[in-house]
């Protein structure tokens, strides 16, 4: 399909759920796909961080698009994520995803090596040249180490490169100046400007952003739905109220014991233990070598949904 310009609304970064030998479960991630899409989300995202994507094979990712385009059938635009090191690499996963349906890809800058913002440019040209689908820029500088320059997300906008941006750099003052940026140029209308955070939704969007791209949305895709209609009616006061009640639930990312575990570990542990609590997905296990929680975490887990009302 042809995604909305500019694309608005809360647009999930779907997780992967796993069977327990590390295969994707593709009855559970169709459940998942079931569960936001009765709270009414606005797209999907497939392929980011919150997906895994990093830790999956090229068979895995291409499965992972197919079934969820397949099953989606049109009814609202998916996102894929074609994260790699270089632009060749990218370039194969951009033929991949749009073999099995994509609507559009998203990537971040090159990595492994630091990049130029010349060499950025660069690469967000090719891969716009090399494909009909719109491409989203993904500025996720925790993972790949360049913050993606505004002056070269408004120039790449203004050139029809890049249809938007999603910003997980939890820097809200530097997306405010791609949003000050996007003003007033008319060419520039239908370029969505997405914020990643969880924890600042009602602030970006009363900034000028389009949507969210919250990972905790696949957990309570219901009250994020809910912060955006609110946001939209300008009722800040409820959205605020709202907003301190996704930070709170936010907490369950911080369950994980730090001494055994990485940040990433526990996060993603965290979500999918709350999709598996709440009946969503059949096995919480997250990908090797991520640590999985404990029993007592997971009881933890349990806590944080009991106390947002979610079970």
């Amino acid at each position: 399909m042809t995604i909305p310009a500019p694309l608005t609304g809360v647009v999930p970064p779907v997780c992967t759920p796993l069977t327990p030998d590390g295969e994707v479960d593709v009855p559970s991630l169709l459940s998942l796909v079931d569960h936001l899409l009765a709270a009414g989300v606005h797209g999907l995202f497939v392929l980011g961080t919150s997906s895994e994507a990093a830790y999956l094979t090229d068979r895995q990712r291409e499965l992972v698009v197919r079934a969820v385009t397949d099953h989606v059938g049109g009814r609202l635009p998916v996102l894929a994520g074609v994260i790699d090191m270089t632009t060749p690499r990218v370039r194969e996963h951009v033929r991949a995803v749009t073999r099995a349906g994509a609507d559009a890809v998203v990537a971040t800058a090159p990595f492994y090596t630091r990049t130029h913002p010349t060499e950025i440019t660069r690469h967000y040209r090719l891969l716009a040249a090399s494909t009909d689908l719109p491409v989203i820029a993904y500025d996720l500088p925790s993972a790949v180490h360049t913050k993606l320059p505004t002056e070269v997300v408004l120039e790449l906008a203004s050139d029809g490169v890049l249809t938007g941006l999603k910003d997980s750099s939890g820097d809200l003052a530097t997306f405010r100046d791609v949003l000050a940026g996007l003003r007033g140029h008319s060419e520039l209308a239908g370029f969505s400007a997405l914020t990643g955070s969880e924890l600042f939704v009602d602030s970006a969007l009363a900034a000028g952003a389009h949507g969210a791209v919250p990972g905790l949305a696949n957990v309570d895709p219901e009250g994020y739905v809910r912060l955006y209609q609110l946001c939209n009616a300008e009722d800040w006061p409820a959205a605020r109220t709202e907003q301190d009640r996704l930070c709170g639930l936010f907490g369950m990312v911080k369950v994980g014991d730090p001494d055994r575990m990485g940040g990433s570990s526990a996060a993603l542990g965290a979500f999918k233990a709350a999709l598996y609590l709440r009946g969503v997905i059949t096995c919480p296990v997250t990908a090797e070598p991520q640590v999985g929680l404990s029993e007592r975490e997971l009881a933890e887990v349990r806590e944080f949904l009991e106390g947002a009302g979610l079970l």
